[in-house]
């Protein structure tokens, strides 16, 4: 893998800013829907559709897919792996950013093949 920056170039900020609403939108969405088939279940009590509710709630709720608490270029690559890891994006969603991020990006997401190539 050639050297990457430890700051993103600026046109892969400016489109991150720019894409991370409507990831962020798309990966609520379909939490919406997993919630919607939780309150839907027939065979559970109420009181334990709530509770496994609040306990998804509770640990959703501090995801990057819906949230980014610190909106920082520094922390880009990071938030980045965090939304690859939750499903909120998947690699194809960074084809229109610079090859250099996408090579990164698919090297950190496939640590086996990483470390089969380094003898890990």
């Amino acid at each position: 893998m050639r050297y990457v920056q430890n700051v993103p170039a600026e046109k892969d900020w400016k489109l991150f800013r720019k894409k991370l609403p409507g990831w962020q939108e798309n990966y609520m969405n379909r939490l919406n829907k997993e919630y919607i088939k939780i309150l839907s279940q027939k065979d559970k009590n109420p009181s334990d559709i709530f509770w496994e509710l609040e306990g998804r709630l509770k640990c959703d709720k501090k995801l990057t897919g819906v949230i980014v608490r610190d909106m920082s270029r520094s922390n880009m690559y990071g938030h980045l792996i965090d939304l690859l890891r939750e499903d909120a994006i998947t690699l194809d969603d960074l084809s229109d950013f610079s090859e250099e991020l996408q090579e990164m990006m698919r090297w950190l997401m496939k640590p086996e093949e990483r470390w089969k190539n380094e003898g890990i």
